[in-house]
């Protein structure tokens, strides 16, 4: 089990200049949610001018608190977002969040995560149908970072998340094709788990939301975007087939359909 939570910065667009514009960390769970959530993400800003941030979504479902300057506290469910996010912050406000891991809001939703895909929905849109929605009565933003992550560690405790298998399968998966670049074809890496194709699409959309060649040609996309950031440009040729694109070409037009951007004016304005 993890005893610190991920240092990198994959997906965040210009991560050097967020960290200059907000306060930004990261903290794990309690050990008994560490099977479902990969961290809590805090965020505290106060800003003279507004600031813009984008960033290419991992295939996560997201539980996002935010304080504005008045003290309102809103609290909402983000879906996996197949579309770059961008928010424009100002003023002064906090955030408290919870990335999933990809598939690991399944026992807490109980039902298809596919049908959060692409979409953010307040928690008080959800109390109907998803009675743990209605226990969220605010101040999970308040004090320290300790009592933020105690305030979590509680919320999603008190949901009772179901222990499931099936669950837990889908959850490694996922881990092998983030951390294993060999994994380029769905075919190919159901066959090495004894799964049919068809089986690992239900399973995906059913726990993670997405397909399992979304979550490849993603995961590939924000290696390509993190190299771009955290050094010199790389070879874009060799990346390409390193990251198993036909060429060069098909990395650019992918890089460019997420990110508003080439991957060389993308390095450029980084400089």
């Amino acid at each position: 089990m993890r005893q610190q939570p991920r240092g990198d910065s994959r997906g965040i667009l210009d991560p050097s200049r967020m960290l200059r514009q907000v306060h930004f960390r990261r903290h794990l769970p309690a050990a008994p949610l560490r099977r479902y959530v990969e961290h809590y993400w805090l965020i505290d800003w106060d800003l003279r001018e507004p600031f813009t941030q984008h960033v290419v979504p991992h295939p996560a479902v997201n539980l996002v608190f935010q304080r504005d300057g008045d003290g309102r506290e809103t609290g909402e469910v983000a879906g996996v977002g197949r579309e770059l996010f961008t928010i424009t912050l100002s003023g002064r406000g906090r955030v408290c969040g919870v990335q999933f891991r990809p598939g690991g809001f399944r026992p807490f939703w109980r039902r298809p995560v596919a049908e959060l895909t692409g979409h953010r929905r307040p928690l008080t849109d959800l109390a109907a149908s998803w009675p743990p929605a209605a226990a969220h009565h605010g101040g999970i933003c308040d004090g320290t970072d300790t009592e933020r992550r105690r305030a979590l560690d509680d919320l999603l405790t008190g949901w009772a998340p179901e222990p499931d298998p099936v669950t837990d399968e889908v959850i490694r998966l996922v881990e092998e094709i983030r951390a294993d670049r060999t994994v380029l074809r769905v075919d190919a890496f159901a066959r090495r788990h004894g799964l049919s194709t068809r089986r690992l699409q239900r399973l995906f959309l059913d726990r993670v939301g997405v397909g399992p060649k979304w979550v490849i040609r993603r995961y590939r996309l924000q290696e390509a975007i993190e190299q771009a950031a955290e050094g010199p440009p790389p070879d874009w040729a060799t990346l390409a087939v390193d990251l198993g694109y036909s060429d060069q070409a098909h990395l650019i037009r992918e890089f460019t359909a997420v990110t508003g951007t080439s991957p060389a004016a993308y390095a450029r304005s980084l400089g």
